[in-house]
């Protein structure tokens, strides 16, 4: 595996930019080896500049076709922030507002029937405090749809909503389909207008509009067989779905709560803009203050704001803030230091999921040693 890995790194299009590098990429390339990772592409921010992007490993183990810089990854569930920051945008122009009750916005009653008085709001199914689960799975509204399904109340915890805490994919496809509703645009073209346009980004939920040559494809390991086996459904077109599309409902086709596709220097570019509170290279997409409220925890325990979370346990000594994705044997994460501003954008296509400090230990490994070489 390690001898692969030397190859694949030394023919990445971005060479080193100084010898000092050279113990990281060792480093790197030694955690890769650790975790079996199929491919890996990296980026690092520091004093607010991208000072160094390189990708490792293969896209196609088989044909040992490498990945570049220029690839794109699913994501997953950093996702979820394209959503709330697009949402963010409503809001300041007043056209929703985060204590607007969901049932108002998405079209149909959302309300937890141990709690019939107590209504859930934007700001809860933003902030996973919704008291809303996955349990009739989140890949359709009709799960949570009281006019869908006669076991819609399946979807509701025990506590109050607003008072507890469960991360949850269904509420981000809802709040997709909010987007959609409000803005009249369908939901990946409303991001990209309005996000990765604004950003000069490359990217998108739908495949078919996206280089299927840039498409980086997954690969889950099975514990069984200790081998990892390639995921197409992540790739996966949307084309006949669209076909019979009803806007502000079928949402979920996109998948708001994991499914952009973006390379990680892109991400980054992305991250820099929340890391300086919602603006990038004097383009301004949300305001400071609605940038500051996504990165408030909600949750005491969780730290979780709007699709962003902090966290002080990646990092001794540092509070970031940002998000992981995981899905099809992908892992991603995206973490800021918007004070110092410093951060790290880090994505495999398929590695060993063990862990450390709940985070995907490949992932928890490569930041700190791109922190400790290059950083700090």
């Amino acid at each position: 595996m390690k001898s692969f890995l030397l190859i694949a790194a030394a023919a990445c299009i971005i060479p080193l930019k100084s010898k000092a590098q050279q113990p990281v990429e060792t480093r790197l390339l030694k955690l890769m080896a650790q975790y079996r990772a199929v491919g890996l592409s990296v980026a690092v921010v520091k004093d607010n500049k991208i000072i160094y992007n390189k990708s490792f490993g293969y896209k196609n183990p088989d044909d040992k076709t490498i990945v570049r810089n220029t690839d794109i990854f699913r994501i997953a569930s950093i996702s979820k922030s394209f959503t709330a920051t697009s949402l963010m945008q409503l809001v300041e122009q007043g056209r929703i507002s985060l204590t607007d009750e969901v049932t108002k916005l998405v079209g149909f009653k959302v309300n937890n029937p141990k709690y019939p008085d107590v209504p859930i709001t934007l700001e809860m199914i933003l902030s996973h405090t919704s008291s809303i689960n996955d349990k009739n799975g989140y890949f359709t509204l009709d799960a949570i749809n009281p006019e869908k399904n006669p076991d819609w109340a399946r979807c509701y915890n025990d506590y109050k909503p607003g008072e507890g805490y469960q991360y949850c994919n269904l509420n981000f496809n809802m709040a997709g389909a909010i987007l959609e509703r409000i803005s009249g645009e369908r939901f990946d073209q409303y991001v990209k207008n309005h996000i990765l346009q604004p950003l000069h980004l490359y990217g998108g939920y739908v495949v078919d509009s996206l280089g299927r040559d840039r498409l980086v494809p997954l690969y889950e390991y099975n514990d069984s067989t200790k081998a990892f086996e390639a995921a197409p459904a992540a790739y996966a077109s949307p084309k006949a779905k669209l076909a019979s599309y009803t806007r502000g409902y079928n949402t979920p086709i996109f998948s708001p709560t994991g499914g952009m596709k973006i390379s990680a220097l892109d991400l980054s570019r992305y991250m820099m803009m929340h890391m300086n509170y919602g603006t990038s290279n004097n383009v301004r997409i949300i305001s400071e203050a609605s940038s500051r409220t996504m990165q408030t925890k909600l949750s005491d325990k969780e730290n979780y704001g709007l699709a962003l979370w902090s966290t002080e346990n990646l990092i001794d000594g540092e509070k970031m803030v940002g998000h992981t994705g995981s899905a099809y044997g992908l892992y991603s994460s995206m973490f800021f230091q918007p004070e110092k501003k410093f951060g790290f954008v880090v994505i495999t296509n398929g590695c060993i999921p063990q862990y450390k400090k709940s985070m995907v230990a490949l992932l928890y490994d490569i930041i700190n040693a791109l922190y400790n070489g290059m950083v700090k």
